[in-house]
């Protein structure tokens, strides 16, 4: 055989071997050189982060999980509704009912809130928000795992400056929240409605609230409200 033939059948044979490479699908290998968990494949990953606007944890991300509903307040109404009450919130009183990230009511504690009870049904989100809890030291702040709609009802009557209300958009808890709202807010309080349509001012009468503002932001619509 002629070295110029040898030369082909070599050339020819490491084409087939790159070839065989090319179809043969990477292993996926972890930090101990084999192949990856199925579990950690299996995990939900995270679907990015919010940070906190105001007050002393300014900029603080929060981590945002992957949950059906779960949809974060986005940082223009965020920004908005504590402009309208004011950046400092020192002594107050507050309950986020359907906490979530918790962004509402660790807004409120960075501003000061004496003490903000977050309600999350959740139990993957209540780990994180006591992890939150804890890297913070946030002291004002309580965790608490359970159905906010109950929260709201075993609340003493006028005991709350603010209560939070942001429940999942196809859930029917906006009523019956509100009523227990109305019931629980301090006669000078505040009650924050997050809506995916505007409230009526007489639906809102049928519970014994006003509109105090109002603002759409994309979906959402946020309601700003008092007692009537």
């Amino acid at each position: 055989m002629s070295r110029s033939t040898l030369k082909t059948t070599a050339i020819n044979a490491e084409i087939r071997k790159a070839q065989a490479a090319a179809a043969t699908p990477p292993v996926a290998v972890g930090k101990k050189g084999g192949p990856k968990d199925k579990a950690a494949e299996a995990a939900p990953k995270g679907a990015g982060e919010i940070r906190i606007i105001g007050g002393q944890w300014k900029r603080t991300r929060l981590p945002v999980a992957q949950r059906p509903g779960l949809r974060p307040t986005p940082d223009r109404v965020r920004e908005t509704l504590f402009n309208w009450l004011g950046q400092d919130l020192s002594g107050w009183r507050c309950l986020d009912a359907f906490a979530g990230t918790g962004a509402l009511g660790l807004e409120a504690a960075s501003r000061g809130a004496a003490a903000v009870q977050l309600v999350e049904s959740d139990a993957g989100l209540v780990a994180q928000l006591h992890t939150l809890q804890q890297r913070l030291s946030a002291t004002a702040v309580r965790v608490q795992r359970g159905d906010g709609l109950t929260a709201l009802k075993q609340a003493a009557p006028a005991s709350i400056d603010l209560v939070l209300l942001d429940p999942p958009f196809d859930s029917d808890l906006f009523m019956p929240a509100l009523q227990a709202a109305a019931k629980a807010v301090a006669a000078e309080g505040f009650v924050y409605l997050e809506a995916p349509r505007a409230f009526s001012a007489d639906e809102l009468a049928e519970v014994g609230m006003a509109l105090h503002r109002h603002l759409k932001a994309g979906a959402v619509h946020a309601h700003l409200l008092r007692r009537a």
